[in-house]
């Protein structure tokens, strides 16, 4: 699968794609692979985060409007997914995620300390939520979706099954403590058929052996749905930006809305209309260009 695959699905003005440079980041014993364009004069940086069903080639389209913006663009493939490299892919936990980006977050800034904004993608959102939290080192949060795994309601939604995912920790926890490396088809547990409005797109992601069709260990599913991220309530900066797409029929705007409102610091939230989960449809993709073109004036970006 490549990135003009999935840019073909996005309005014409939209699909002309800055092509990424390929590089690896060394982190424990993984070999991560991040996508860049690299724009050394540029003001501000901003690393995109995928979620499940998802790697840096099929979102690197909407990475590319930031690059094409002048943006200095980075976004990783997680451990299972894209081309990084796990020589024990039965061992990933979704604690190994955050504690892979925060380190990647600390590694950029100490080496240039340009304002970085974080921007996740679906179940990446809450990643870059817990990221920034835990770094001090973000200068803004974007988030299509605040999906927070401790809300039932939340799981529910997530799952092919809402029943399964609304009750999924204790089970999986037994689950995992016996069979815990055993992998499993991602699109067998969560509803990727949902990814777009669009069935071709959502095809596409379900069947791309980098992204949708990717098989997952139990263990990992297991770390995800038991995750406890920082508490809301605690959390006083960077500001968080809901861009939740305001037609996505597989995560509700309400599920997102409910864990933005509980956050303490400031907030902002932009419903992207007539978008699904993937958000490809007008007039929302150019809510999202927009949203993010304020966020980057903030921090001294200008149009050229």
């Amino acid at each position: 699968m490549t990135s003009a695959q999935y840019a073909s699905f996005l309005p014409a003005k939209y699909r002309d794609v800055v092509p990424p440079v390929s590089t690896t980041w060394r982190w424990r014993d993984l070999d991560v692979h991040i996508a860049r364009s690299r724009t050394s004069d540029a003001p501000v940086k901003m690393m995109a985060l995928h979620g499940a069903g998802g790697h840096s080639g099929a979102l690197w389209p909407f990475a590319s409007l930031a690059a094409s913006r002048g943006a200095d663009v980075l976004f990783p493939d997680m451990p299972l997914y894209g081309r990084t490299v796990v020589p024990d892919a039965g061992k990933v936990t979704y604690l190994d995620w955050v504690e892979m980006l925060c380190d990647l977050v600390v590694a950029e800034q100490d080496r240039d300390p340009r304002p970085l904004v974080l921007f996740g993608a679906s179940m990446g959102g809450m990643l870059a939520y817990e990221v920034a939290a835990r770094t001090g080192a973000v200068a803004d949060v974007v988030a299509t979706c605040l999906l927070d795994p401790s809300d039932p309601d939340a799981r529910s939604a997530a799952a092919r099954f809402g029943f399964l995912g609304r009750y999924a920790p204790k089970p999986l926890a037994f689950t995992a403590a016996l069979l815990g490396r055993v992998r499993v088809p991602i699109r067998w547990l969560m509803d990727i058929d949902s990814m777009s409005a669009d069935p071709e797109l959502s095809a596409l992601c379900a069947s791309d052996p980098l992204g949708g069709g990717v098989s997952v260990p139990v263990g990992f599913l297991s770390s995800y749905m038991s995750f406890r991220h920082f508490p809301p309530e605690h959390f006083y900066g960077p500001e968080v930006t809901l861009v939740h797409p305001g037609a996505d029929e597989w995560t509700t705007p309400e599920l997102s809305v409910k864990f933005l409102d509980r956050i303490a610091g400031p907030t902002k939230s932009v419903m992207l209309e007539g978008c699904g989960h993937f958000p490809i449809e007008e007039p929302g993709l150019s809510q999202l260009i927009e949203t993010m073109e304020d966020i980057a004036r903030k921090h001294g970006w200008r149009p050229s």
